[in-house]
């Protein structure tokens, strides 16, 4: 048993000339418990900014030490870790050389004491630390990947397109979830590298909150039951896909990481699966057809390597009743709102650090609006921060004149987060 459920919710009918097939496909994961022999071979590495700017104030270097440990206390025996830490270039802190070593008593223990020795010196250059985690990720094949990649500031020490040239290196060697502590940070460019690598991004807004970060990421990863796992579509001759994406828990497009499997399949990479439930929407272009024709519009699958883990079909029926055609399936509507509401924070903030007034408020109005129509209530709270709220329903707000840096930048990292369809939507 896969210990994988896969389901299609849609509205199959479309008018006489209608050519998008939307659905959203739900994907359930039994996690370890659905795992045919147990928790597969893993590897982690933590990755530890430890530049100058680390060190002011030195709160920041001595949670990230403190952090660290938590972190390598979860890692589960018989794991591959290691710990690198980062500035103009990167350190191997544990194992001083070799490849990565297996997790046991002995080896958590010497690993802390090798990170009690952190200090923070030097510049950053995150490329180069994420070079090295996949130089040592290397060193142990067929495990599964996973990084923790902390920073509290900009990728000051090498070029927008340095990073770019070894993100393109290490996609799909390993997942990284990224934290950005403080407010010195850039959301943009640690959203790059965790979208990349199928990770999360968040800020952890003071020190005093990353041990807990570090150990809920860490026990997250010890979970996963399964490796590189792909959504394969398959369409029709004559179809198009026009985008899919993964609508909750967080919203990843995923349309240009297509790698195509024959002329009419595609997979699109999903990374690892611990137990959890997914929802991605998928829309294909079909070309219209008359009035009572039917046709299968697409087979959405879930793949690891050769093996077929679970499979749901999308459906498309052509009618003349409007009342069929019309009605808009409402898991469709919740997460098309959704992903607009993610889109109007960030075009919102982006105005607002510009100065464009007008244009910060309209967004981030439509947001509050967005946000309570689909009851997104931590968004909500969130734009709380930003604007005050006169109107939710319509979207009348005021920009709020001072507001906390870690405010906004937590609207940002989190702005694409989602929350489920409400009961009784399916």
């Amino acid at each position: 048993m896969s210990g994988f459920t896969l389901e299609a919710y849609q509205n199959e009918y479309l008018p006489p000339d209608g050519t998008d097939v939307n659905a959203i496909v739900t994907v359930t994961s039994g996690g370890a418990a659905g795992a045919v022999a147990g928790l597969p071979d893993a590897a982690e590495i933590v990755i530890v900014d430890t530049s100058g700017s680390m060190g002011a104030p030195n709160a920041k270097i001595i949670a990230a030490r403190d952090a660290t440990s938590v972190a390598i206390d979860c890692i589960r025996d018989g794991v591959a870790f290691g710990v690198i830490s980062g500035t103009a270039k990167p350190h191997r802190v544990y194992p001083e050389e070799g490849g990565l070593v297996l997790a046991s008593a002995e080896t958590r223990a010497q690993a802390k004491e090798a990170v009690r020795g952190l200090v923070a010196s030097g510049g950053t250059a995150i490329g180069s630390w994420l070079a090295l985690a996949k130089e040592l990720f290397a060193t142990t094949p067929g495990r599964i990947c996973h990084a923790i990649l902390l920073t509290d500031g900009a990728n000051q020490s090498e070029t927008s397109e340095e990073l770019d040239e070894i993100l393109a290196d290490c996609e799909g060697r390993f997942q990284c979830d990224c934290r950005g502590v403080g407010t010195d940070w850039v959301v943009s460019e640690l959203r790059r590298i965790a979208s990349t690598l199928l990770g999360s991004v968040d800020i952890i807004a003071e020190p005093t909150e990353m041990a807990n970060d570090f150990r809920a990421i860490m026990e997250s990863a010890m979970g996963k039951a399964t490796g590189s796992v792909s959504l394969r579509l398959w369409t029709p001759q004559g179809a198009t896909v026009a985008f899919v994406r993964q609508v909750a828990p967080t919203i990843e497009e995923l349309t240009e990481r297509a790698e195509a499997v024959n002329a009419l399949t595609a997979d699109y990479p999903t990374g690892t699966w611990g137990e959890e439930s997914r929802d991605y929407h998928v829309c294909i272009k079909v070309q219209s057809r008359n009035i009572g024709d039917e046709m299968l519009a697409g087979r959405v699958s879930l793949v690891e390597g050769d093996e077929v883990l679970g499979q749901s079909l999308i459906k498309a029926i052509w009618t003349g009743d409007q009342q069929l055609s019309t009605r808009i399936n409402r898991e469709v509507a919740h997460y098309t709102g959704q992903a607009e509401l993610a889109e109007v924070i960030q075009d919102g903030l982006e105005a607002r650090k510009a100065g464009d007034e007008g244009t910060a408020t309209f967004k981030l109005g439509r947001a509050v609006q967005l946000a309570t129509q689909t009851g997104n209530d931590g968004t909500m709270k969130l734009l709380q921060a930003v604007v005050d709220v006169e109107d939710a329903a319509s979207g009348t707000v005021r920009l709020k004149r001072d507001v906390a840096d870690a405010d906004e930048m937590a609207l940002d990292t989190r702005s694409t987060k989602t929350v489920r369809v409400g009961p009784g939507a399916k």
